[in-house]
């Protein structure tokens, strides 16, 4: 008959005194003294960049327990570079970051890639940013009428700086060409403030960037001037800004910026990333930190921001169909 060892008593005392630390081990408090790193898919500078630094402070008091962030810009081709960094990290709670619409839907669409919506784990909506078409102040165009008649007496010539392929800005710039019957010539750059930086040394014709990006460039200095805003109608940050469909181009454009996780999250940590995501958007102060930026904040929960990434995933798919937005 087969007997245990003598040891097996102290063994399996090794194994119940171990099995009774596990949770303990592997339920360790998050976060932890290791910071969250915040991946952005854009360059220093641009809107998306500065709502991000502005809220990291706010995060890091609503989580508490000694949070901290610290924020990376993985930019390039379009957002594909950031978004699939998010996508690809480990599901702990130490990675998340800043996605962009339309790029976050329109990027799987025009090709292949390693992540696509499902990717993500949806912590909230931040941001609504609508488009605009900015000139520098010495261009003798002062309205979309202006910029149209240029354009179609010189066709190519005019140049519209975006942030990339099936951007905001370039989806916008494919539209304003089609509603205005001309052709320009698209220059993608890394981020909206390198588009800032092109249209003030006058490289480009047309800055194709967002209100409240425009708004932030401005009150900096910068020598723009803003023709018009892709809104139904005029926000208050811009007020005195006609909007594109009152100028007779009938469509918006705007950039929603929400903040992400890898799938996979373990639910304790997404809900609490969640209720600190709310409760730094809630802060006063960070709406008036918001709001100093020109920052259309616009919270979006989970549930509703999904809802949103859906019908813009439905309207963009139909949009490729029709009108394919690839640089040829």
């Amino acid at each position: 008959m087969f007997k245990l060892p003598k040891f097996s008593k102290w063994a399996a005392l090794w194994v119940t005194t171990a099995s009774c630390l596990t949770p303990t081990f592997s339920h360790a408090a998050w976060p932890s003294d290791q910071p969250i790193n915040m991946i952005l898919a854009y360059a220093p500078g641009g809107g998306t960049d500065i709502v991000a630094r502005q809220l990291v402070p706010f995060l890091e008091k609503a989580l508490g327990g000694g949070a901290r962030f610290s924020v990376i810009n993985r930019a390039g081709a379009g957002g594909d570079i950031g978004f699939g960094a998010i996508a690809a990290a480990a599901p702990d709670g130490y990675t998340i970051g800043f996605i962009n619409t339309p790029p976050v839907i329109t990027i799987p669409i025009e090709r292949k890639t390693t992540w696509n919506l499902n990717s993500f784990e949806l912590l909230g909506n931040v941001v609504d940013d609508p488009g605009t078409f900015c000139v520098h102040n010495d261009s003798p165009i002062k309205s979309l009428a202006e910029l149209a008649a240029f354009a179609k007496a010189n066709p190519g010539v005019a140049s519209v700086g975006t942030t990339g392929v099936g951007s905001d800005d370039h989806l916008a710039m494919l539209m304003f060409e089609k509603a205005a019957g001309v052709k320009m010539t698209h220059v993608p750059f890394k981020g909206s403030g390198e588009t800032r930086t092109a249209i003030i040394g006058k490289h480009i014709t047309v800055a194709a960037i967002n209100v409240g990006e425009a708004l932030q460039y401005l009150k900096g200095g910068s020598p723009l001037r803003c023709l018009g805003q892709m809104t139904p109608a005029r926000i208050s940050m811009a007020p005195d800004w006609p909007t594109f469909r009152e100028q007779g181009y009938q469509f918006d454009m705007a950039s929603l910026r929400g903040v992400v996780a890898p799938k996979g999250l373990p639910p304790a940590v997404r809900d609490r990333l969640v209720q600190a995501l709310d409760k730094a958007i809630s802060d006063p102060a960070f709406k008036l930190a918001a709001e100093r930026a020109f920052a259309p904040v616009r919270f979006l929960a989970p549930p509703a921001y999904d809802a949103e990434l859906r019908a813009g995933d439905t309207l963009f798919r139909q949009l490729w169909k029709d009108m394919p937005w690839t640089d040829k």
